[in-house]
């Protein structure tokens, strides 16, 4: 039976169910009433399971009450008091807050309310009792607490005998509130276990509901610390439940997709041949092993879904172009799409370059196009006279048809939100649900390429449908990339060592800090650095290239810097990817402590891709944080990607460095995926078996967990 919508609690003095005293002057259009009940949508919970799984992120102990002159020394911890109001005052200085005096028979604590409603005023009247619950420090006037939680009560009424839950919220959602339709929601859904006995014991896990009700309302004699760092076997349950459904929906994504059909894509013909003659270097052996993988998937007549990592520099780009090779010498098309223009242009000039001597027809489409070269465009995709397609997310857009699509390859997958790679691959359906010329239902075969590899754990997990080849080798004759860490103050010395290096015929790379708060400063940096090195290097050309720059702009000045006509290039983080000049040998990145490990990792790898010895210059402005100090110092230690990403899935975790977009709802909520590792083990092969002998299983526990939304695991 489908859980039942939550029902709202009792309405609480919040700040919507306020209302203002001040007359309206003129009638203003009335704005769409936001409900509690689209409050808790925004959060996701539109279920009473939703609600009975939105577990507490903290808890806070509310079962003792301290006099106020002891609680000033639980050294930073929150403690409860309760006191009679003795004054109540608006004060303006130095701005308008709400100052409320309360005393016990050991002292006297002020409480400070910066933000505050005239409803709360009456509440503290002089001689009200009010429980309160903060953090005491001591201020001007002594003991006191900015905007405790707080309650007004009788003498005598009972504290809790159990921890209170403190549990996300979203604006404007009180904890009242969430913890009134959280105990709501617990009276009213179905409790069975999806999980039978026998598995509960042989998988050493207890019942369901147990361990639900103990999270949401921690008996006393709980232990606390297992409670906190999410180690009791409560949460070890809810952990286990969510693994399983992540494992179950990805295993059955891919059975699904092995369901559907696929052009097959057999033929390694006279293109692909002439193509592997005309490169100017042998595969490495792990090309060749990981080429072997994809040839194999391609002949298949059900959907390749496959990634291809590999580390900055080791040759993805031309195992793609010999896949692609491929599906054209079998009569289909292939698209590539780049998550940004200058990757995408990289990706162009190159291929093309390789495949248009060999009848190749290369279409290029991306959003900066003029109306009439874009129409252009998508006539040779829409006729089938373009073989292979190459561009941005302007791939996606409606208008572009193509004639026989059988391999999509998408560069840099985890930069593209997951409706993106869903909407590509759907490019090859007609209105039907047919491919032109093909048996209903099938899709595109799916190569995705990553630079960033992914450390093993986070692949078992969020990759679990998908097959992945790893290029772990890196062509011959490149040198390794000396890396320094270097304090902005010593910036003169780093300046005369750029000079040095363009002197002897060496290019140099400048890049600008990172700045999120504003991609107008990102770019007044840029252009005052460029401005300073020309000033400070007379004698050489520094070019300048950055994301507001028109796309022909960008290029011309690119061209310059590949020709050695340009000595240093001073860019912004456009140069992440693609980005391959050889003869540049050294980079400096400003201000690299506020750049991600993964960024720092992408931007050093466009240097070290020629013979000359390559040196990556990372400026840092002290004091340094000391995330920040872990992640350079990781730079200075390595230059092996997957080391670096395993160190990145620490510091950071699974959520921020996979991108939340990336994996769309399936973020996992309580798991943690390093601390968490034997149960990822137990959950897939669990998933395995259930999905091979108890189909109605599966589908209860997808139910419970996942509630319908799947389809964007399957991408």
């Amino acid at each position: 039976m489908p859980d039942a919508k939550p029902s709202p609690a009792a309405p609480e003095n919040t700040p919507d169910n306020v209302k203002s005293g001040a007359k309206s002057k003129a009638k203003a259009k009335p704005k769409p009433k936001v409900t509690n009940e689209s409050k808790l949508a925004k959060l996701g919970l539109r279920s009473d399971m939703d609600l009975v799984l939105h577990l507490p992120m903290r808890y806070e102990d509310e079962t003792q009450i301290r006099p106020i002159s002891d609680a000033g020394f639980m050294g930073g911890n929150a403690a409860q008091v309760e006191g009679l109001v003795t004054a109540c005052d608006i004060q303006y200085r130095p701005r308008r807050q709400l100052v409320v005096t309360i005393a016990d028979d050991s002292g006297v604590l002020v409480m400070r309310f910066l933000n505050f409603y005239g409803s709360q005023v009456k509440q503290f009247a002089v001689g009200a009792r009010i429980r309160a619950r903060g953090e005491i420090r001591h201020g001007f006037l002594g003991a006191e607490m900015v905007h405790p939680t707080y309650k007004v009560v009788e003498e005598g009424d009972p504290l809790p005998d159990a921890l209170t839950p403190v549990y996300p919220a979203g604006e404007g959602l009180s904890q009242s509130y969430l913890r009134k339709a959280i105990a709501n929601a617990l009276k009213r859904i179905d409790w069975r276990d999806t999980l039978s006995p026998a598995l509960l014991e042989s998988l050493e896990l207890q019942g369901f509901e147990p361990s639900v009700k103990l999270l949401h309302n921690p008996p006393p004699d709980v232990d606390e610390y297992a409670l906190m760092e999410r180690t009791h076997p409560a949460w070890t349950r809810m952990k286990f439940d969510e693994l399983l459904a992540q494992q179950l929906s990805l295993k059955r994504a891919q059975q699904a997709r092995r369901a559907k059909g696929a052009a097959a894509l057999p033929v390694i013909g006279a293109l692909s041949e002439a193509f592997l003659k005309a490169l100017p270097f042998q595969l490495t052996d792990a090309q060749q092993r990981v080429l072997a993988e994809i040839r194999a998937d391609l002949r298949e007549s059900f959907p390749m879904q496959r990634l291809l990592q590999g580390d900055v520099g080791s040759g993805k780009t031309v195992v793609a172009a010999m896949a692609a090779a491929q599906a054209i010498d079998s009569g289909f098309q292939a698209a590539l799409m780049a998550p940004t223009e200058i990757l995408a242009e990289q990706h162009f000039r190159k291929i093309a370059q390789w495949m248009e001597p060999l009848g190749v027809r290369v279409a290029w489409l991306t959003g900066s196009l003029k109306k009439k070269e874009k129409e252009a465009a998508q006539a040779m995709i829409g006729s089938g006279e373009a073989h292979l397609v190459i561009g941005t997310h302007a791939l996606i857009q409606e208008g572009v048809e193509f004639s026989r699509l059988g391999l999509v390859i998408v560069d840099e997958q985890h930069r593209f939100g997951v409706g993106q790679r869903l909407a590509l691959r759907n490019k090859g359906l007609d209105e039907a649900g047919r491919t032109a010329g093909q048996d209903s239902q099938t899709v595109p075969h799916q190569l995705m390429m990553s630079a960033t590899p992914i450390p093993r754990t986070l692949a078992m997990t969020y990759y679990a449908d998908l097959e992945v080849s790893v290029i772990d080798e890196l062509p011959p004759g490149r040198t390794p990339i000396v890396t320094r860490i270097i304090d902005q103050n010593r910036r003169e010395e780093v300046i005369e060592r750029v000079h040095a290096a363009a002197l002897e015929g060496r290019q140099v790379y400048w890049v600008c800090p990172l700045i999120e708060e504003s991609e107008a400063l990102q770019l007044q940096t840029a252009t005052d650095t460029h401005a300073a090195l020309s000033a400070a290097l007379p004698d050489l050309r520094v070019g300048l290239v950055h994301g507001r720059m028109k796309p022909a702009e960008k290029q011309v000045v690119m061209d310059a810097f590949t020709r050695a006509e340009v000595h240093v290039l001073v860019a912004t983080t456009v140069i992440e990817v693609g980005v391959d000049v050889p003869n540049a040998s050294l980079m400096v990145i400003e201000h690299a402590e506020r750049f991600g490990l993964s960024q720092l990792h992408q931007l050093r790898g466009r240097v070290g891709r020629g013979s000359a010895a390559s040196i990556c210059l990372l400026l840092y402005q002290s004091p340094v944080g000391q995330v920040a100090k872990q992640r350079l110092m990781t730079m200075r230690e390595t230059t092996d990607g997957f080391e670096i990403a395993r160190r990145d899935l620490e510091i950071r975790g699974p959520g921020e460095f996979l991108g939340a977009r990336q994996s769309g709802e399936a973020m996992l909520r309580f798991a943690d995926l390093e601390k968490d590792q034997w149960l990822v083990e137990k959950a897939r092969n669990l998933a395995q078996m259930l999905l091979q002998h108890d189909p109605a299983t599966v589908e209860a526990h997808l139910a419970r967990w996942l509630g319908g939304r799947e389809e964007f695991l399957k991408v």
